[in-house]
């Protein structure tokens, strides 16, 4: 880190990002996961994704799978040191290099038999796109307000976690407006479309084969999940959703947002967050 001296060579296992970035204070809220649902139905709802997550996963069986595993590589990224968020992306890379295949189904733009390849920097900037747009969604509804300049930064410090998934930076937004306008522009296009694969993504993810003591917790969620998603895919995937249930949605978010300030930190945060936190300071000791 500059100005940090003698301490800089140590100080740069700190990892890609970093104790001082936004990525590191929005990314450790474990209100994050709240945002799963959304972020995994918005990836789907690309109809060449969605081709790629039909034929190349048990979603059915495991519908929040993909999702946490891959939320998983990304902590290691943000969190873990500079080797660890290396093998992440390398693993990232080596996974996506096995799904390709053309779409059984038509959808949007995309009629069947257009070929996708998951390494694609177009799939690949969506699936980080909804990731990104969903992280700030849920932070700035449920832990607090950012200001222009600190989402400004953020987005600036998500193009290398970006470049980590494979989409190079050229091939990003080029800024925090121009990644809206993106996401926008996606979300009316017909590049997003309803498909038989994303149907059954949403099924299996709002009606997951649990025990019925956790219907209600699944009941939840589900109202987190339908209550974030653009009015666009509501209406297409014909959600029911009405004046009850979005007071009801407004309601849980007041109740979770006040509770939150209130929590110790080692009820909000990632585990990996807390893990980086204790590398750095050995790291400063050390130093």
């Amino acid at each position: 880190m500059p100005g940090m001296g003698s301490t800089i060579p140590a100080m740069a296992d700190a990892g890609l990002f970093g104790p001082e970035t936004m990525t590191w204070r929005v990314n450790r809220e474990g209100v994050l996961l709240l945002g799963g649902g959304r972020a995994l139905i918005l990836q789907v709802a690309h109809p060449l994704v969605a081709a790629g997550v039909a034929e190349h996963s048990n979603y059915r069986e495991d519908p929040w799978g993909r999702l946490y595993r891959t939320l998983d590589l990304t902590t290691k990224i943000v969190f873990g040191s500079t080797h660890t968020a290396r093998e992440a992306s390398e693993r990232i890379w080596r996974v996506h290099g096995r799904v390709h295949g053309e779409t059984a189904e038509p959808g949007g733009r995309y009629p069947a038999g257009t070929p996708y390849d998951a390494r694609s920097p177009e799939l690949l900037m969506w699936v980080h796109a909804t990731l990104v747009d969903t992280s700030l969604l849920i932070y700035t509804r449920y832990v607090g307000s950012l200001t222009i300049a600190e989402r400004n930064r953020y987005y600036d410090e998500q193009k290398l976690l970006g470049e980590q998934f494979g989409v190079p930076r050229d091939e990003q937004p080029r800024t925090f407006a121009d990644f809206n306008a993106y996401v926008q522009e996606m979300l009316e296009s017909d590049r997003i479309a309803v498909t038989d694969a994303l149907r059954d993504v949403v099924d299996a993810t709002l009606r997951p084969e649990l025990p019925i003591v956790a219907r209600p917790l699944v009941s939840a969620m589900n109202l987190v999940t339908v209550g974030l998603l653009p009015d666009r895919l509501r209406r297409d995937l014909g959600v029911p959703w009405g004046t009850g249930r979005s007071r009801l949605f407004e309601a849980s978010r007041l109740m979770m947002s006040g509770i939150l300030p209130v929590l110790p930190r080692v009820m909000r945060d990632f585990p990996p967050a807390r893990s980086a936190d204790r590398r750095v300071r050995r790291l400063a000791a050390a130093a």
